[in-house]
């Protein structure tokens, strides 16, 4: 997948995050300016209460921190807290219906354009097939001195 096409996927996910319909095409700003409204919306109906997501890697802490930001929202990290932990006041409802399935389906597409990218790489630059192959899976080796 190229960039320009991960980037149309990407704006495409968030037209959907927004309550676009499936083939209605939303300039990227509409879709932003809609979710926006809707988080005030959910705040009076259901106020915000601090999140804690503890993300696996920096690329996700990254993404996570782009979409928030994007929606407006004021992501930190409690001093003490490690760098992939990120926290958010929101409401409950935004979080499970809008902003945690959007940044699932981010992760994925980027993860997706990322392993891509990287098996191109190797197999450009190391002539190693990359795509597909992990180490080979064997009986554990007993060490000297063990039973």
């Amino acid at each position: 997948m190229d960039e320009t096409k991960l980037l149309e996927r990407l704006a495409l996910v968030e037209a959907l995050a927004a309550g676009a319909a499936g083939g209605e095409k939303l300039a990227a700003e509409e879709a932003r300016r809609r979710l926006i409204e809707r988080i005030k919306q959910l705040d009076s109906e259901d106020p915000p209460i601090a999140f804690k997501f503890q993300l696996t890697n920096l690329w996700q802490r990254k993404i996570f921190l782009a979409l928030a930001r994007r929606y407006g929202l004021s992501p930190y990290r409690i001093k003490g807290q490690r760098h992939t932990t990120v926290m958010v006041k929101v409401s409950r409802r935004f979080v499970d219906e809008t902003l945690w399935p959007a940044y699932v389906q981010l992760s994925d597409l980027l993860n997706e354009h990322l392993e891509e990218i990287t098996d191109r790489i190797l197999e450009q630059g190391l002539g190693a097939e990359a795509k597909g192959k992990e180490a080979d899976e064997v009986e554990q080796l007993a060490l000297p001195g063990m039973p």
